[in-house]
C-alpha cells in the first residue's frame, strides 16, 4: 500500500495548509482492519462482504464508532449508517457515498475515513471528534454498487429521488437528514472527463437551489473554494467547478452541461434543507500512461484524491463550526416567520424568471383524505408538519414552518418536481 493513501492533506486557510488532522494508525497492527481495496493494493474495490466484516470489526474496535441500518434495499442489503465522535456535539456532518453504484473511490475514502478517525490517537483529532460528530452513509446504492450500475436495483437514479423519494436508498437518507440534522452534506461522486474542457481531478459543487438561505449558502462556497479546493491543489490535484466547461487556453467558462438548481438533487436539497452541502467529483479517466498502464494506479490516484478533499472539509468544520452552527441554525427557524417568496426555478447562476418566483406564497396548501393517503409517508420523511383539517377529513400543510420552501416544492403545481398538488389557501 502507497504510504500517501492513508495521508490526509488539511486546508487551514485559502492560502496555507494546517498540520493533518489525523495520525494515521499503524498499518503493520494486525489489530488495526483494512479495506479489500487497500488489501489489494487498489487492484480491486472492496466487496460488500469485506465492507460489512469491516465495519464489524471497527466497531468492535473502538468505542467512537457505532454501525447501525438506516434503512433496507429491495434486494434486501442494509444502507448502513456509522457515527464518529460524541452523541451530542454543536456540528453534526454527514458523508452520503457511492449514491451511483459504478462510482466507488468516494466509497473507499469514506471506509478508511472511518478506521482512521476511530483510531487516530493524536489529541487534535481527539478535539476535533469532541465537538463534531461524523455521520457516515458509506454505501448509499447497495444495490447498484454490487452490479456496478449507476442505478439502483430498478434503474433509478437515487439522486434524482430526493423530493419523490420513491427509491428505498433516498427514503434512508431522507430519514438520516430529518432525524440527525446535519449541518454539513458531502455527497462524493465521480464523473467522465471530456479533455480540455473538463478534465479536472477534482470538481465540487454547493447548492445553486435559490430557496438555500443565504448564510447556508455563503459557508457551502466558502467550503469549496476556501477548503476543499486548496487542500486538494496541495495534494497535487486540480480543481474546478462542476459543471462548468472552460476554454483550455483562457481558463474562462465557455458553457454549462450539469450542476443546475434542481430541487430533486441531493446537494440542492441539502440547501434547501439547510445544510452546508457539498458534492464532490472525483476524475474517473487515467490522466497519465502509467495510469493506463496500470489500472490499481489510477484507482489508488481517485480514492487518494478524495481524501485530500475530505481533509479540507474537516479543517473547514472544525474552524467554522461557530459559522456553521449560526447559519444552520437561523435558517431552520427563519421558515416560522413566513415571509418572503419561493422560487421554482433559477439558480445563483441562472436569475429565476417572473414565471418561476411565488411573490407571495399562500398560507399554506390542503390535502383531501385521499391525496393525503397518498403522499403521508414522504411528507414525514421530509420533516413536514402537518393539521388536521377542522372541515373534513384531510390536512392542511402550513407554510409557517422551518422547511417552509419545501412545502411549496413538495405541493404547488407550479414547481416542476411537486408530488401533489394541493389546493392554496391563502387565508391566513
Amino acid at each position: 500500500m502507497t504510504p500517501h493513501l492513508r495521508t490526509l492533506a488539511l486546508a487551514a486557510t485559502a492560502a496555507a495548509l494546517a498540520a493533518p488532522l489525523l495520525t494515521a494508525p499503524a498499518q503493520a497492527s494486525s489489530a488495526v482492519p483494512r479495506t479489500g481495496f487497500e488489501q489489494r493494493d487498489g487492484a480491486g474495490w472492496t466487496s460488500q462482504p469485506e465492507e460489512q466484516d469491516f465495519l464489524a470489526a471497527v466497531d468492535k474496535g473502538s468505542d467512537r464508532v457505532s454501525v447501525d441500518t438506516a434503512g433496507t434495499t429491495k434486494q434486501g442489503r442494509p444502507v448502513q449508517l456509522v457515527r464518529i465522535g460524541e452523541h451530542r456535539t454543536a456540528n453534526t456532518v454527514l458523508l452520503i457515498c457511492s449514491q451511483h453504484g459504478n462510482e466507488p473511490s468516494g466509497r473507499e475514502a469514506c471506509l478508511t475515513t472511518i478506521r482512521d478517525l476511530a483510531y487516530a490517537k493524536d489529541k487534535k483529532t481527539q478535539a476535533f471528534l469532541s465537538r463534531t460528530t461524523l455521520l457516515v452513509v458509506p454505501t448509499a446504492n447497495p444495490d447498484g454498487r454490487a452490479a456496478n450500475t449507476r442505478g439502483n436495483s430498478d434503474g433509478v437514479d437515487i439522486n434524482r429521488d430526493h423530493i419523490a423519494l420513491d427509491t428505498a436508498e433516498a427514503r434512508a437518507m431522507a430519514a438520516v437528514i430529518r432525524d440527525r440534522k446535519p449541518d454539513v452534506i458531502y455527497d462524493l461522486h465521480e464523473y467522465g472527463a471530456t479533455p480540455k474542457y473538463y478534465d479536472k481531478e477534482l470538481f465540487d459543487l454547493w447548492p445553486r437551489n435559490l430557496n438555500t438561505d443565504t448564510q447556508v449558502h455563503d459557508e457551502a462556497e466558502t467550503l469549496s473554494t476556501a477548503y476543499v479546493r486548496p487542500a486538494a491543489n496541495s495534494g497535487g490535484y486540480s480543481t474546478g467547478t462542476y459543471g462548468i466547461w472552460t476554454d483550455p487556453v483562457t481558463g474562462e467558462p465557455v458553457k454549462q452541461t450539469a450542476g443546475d438548481g434542481q430541487e430533486r438533487i441531493l446537494r440542492n436539497v441539502s440547501g434547501v434543507k439547510h445544510a452546508v452541502g457539498l458534492l464532490i467529483e472525483s476524475r474517473v479517466d487515467p490522466r497519465t500512461d502509467a495510469e493506463k498502464a496500470d489500472p490499481a494506479l489510477n484507482n489508488r490516484r481517485r480514492v487518494e484524491s478524495q481524501l485530500s478533499a475530505l481533509g479540507g472539509l474537516f479543517t473547514f468544520t472544525d474552524q467554522h463550526r461557530g459559522r456553521i452552527e449560526a447559519a444552520t441554525g437561523a435558517a431552520r427557524v427563519a421558515g416560522y416567520r413566513d415571509r418572503g417568496p419561493v422560487y421554482v426555478g433559477g439558480a445563483d447562476n441562472d436569475p429565476a424568471e417572473p414565471a418561476e418566483i411565488i411573490q407571495n406564497p399562500p398560507c399554506g396548501y390542503r390535502l383531501d383524505a385521499a391525496q393525503y393517503a397518498a403522499v403521508k409517508d414522504k411528507l414525514a420523511l421530509h420533516g413536514i408538519t402537518v393539521r388536521k383539517d377542522r372541515a373534513g377529513e384531510g390536512v392542511f400543510v402550513p407554510l409557517r414552518q422551518s422547511e417552509r420552501a419545501l412545502v411549496t416544492l413538495l405541493l404547488d403545481a407550479r414547481a416542476p418536481y411537486h408530488l401533489i398538488e394541493g389546493e392554496l389557501d391563502t387565508t391566513c
